[in-house]
């Protein structure tokens, strides 16, 4: 690896281990084993290259959703069935990348001041929303339902994840998520 990748990796690692908002330059360049210098050189700021590398471990992570969702799908199962498949293995997912969430946490409170990343979990989160109803639902991307039905997804996805980290004894369980889709389908009818 060249300096730029082992700095990428080295603010990964950082993220990880002290979260966007308590990294330092010297933290990464201590774990990439360059010198402060070469931020500046690779990606012009400190900024930038946080930014990049919590880019590139969120893109990651929802590269590790999708294939813990597709192989956990059971295409013939009941559509509650496979919620609760899906939300169990999400909230797996979450457990081993926990510290993730809390650097993009970090990071969505400092969207006013980073325009490439809001651009990118803007994006993100569109193709998050079609790619959450294909794999939960089985709904082709193409499927008008499609955006609705990935928006509710994307909203709960956020909203779990913030439960997990709040409160993590107390945060809901693919069961209970789907116990309360199924009270609020029976209420509905």
């Amino acid at each position: 690896m060249g300096n730029r990748d082992d700095l990428l990796a080295g603010a990964k690692r950082c993220l990880y281990e002290k979260g966007y908002a308590r990294t330092t330059a010297r933290d990464i360049s201590a774990a990439a084993g360059t010198s402060l210098a070469s931020i500046g050189y690779h990606f012009g700021s400190m900024e930038k290259l946080l930014n990049t590398a919590l880019i590139e471990a969120s893109r990651e992570w929802g590269e590790g959703l999708s294939e813990a969702l597709s192989t956990a799908a059971d295409r013939d199962a009941a559509p509650l069935a496979r919620f609760e498949t899906a939300w169990t293995r999400i909230i797996e997912l979450f457990a081993t990348h926990r510290p993730l969430w809390v650097a993009t946490f970090e990071a969505i409170a400092q969207l006013d001041h980073a325009e490439e990343v809001r651009r990118y979990f803007s994006d993100g989160m569109q193709e998050a929303r079609l790619g959450l109803a294909a794999l939960i639902q089985d709904i082709e991307e193409t499927d008008e339902a499609a955006t609705g039905i990935g928006t509710l997804y994307q909203a709960l996805l956020t909203g779990v994840m913030a439960q997990w980290l709040i409160d993590p004894d107390r945060a809901p369980s693919g069961r209970e998520l789907t116990a309360g889709l199924k009270a609020i389908i029976e209420r509905a009818q």
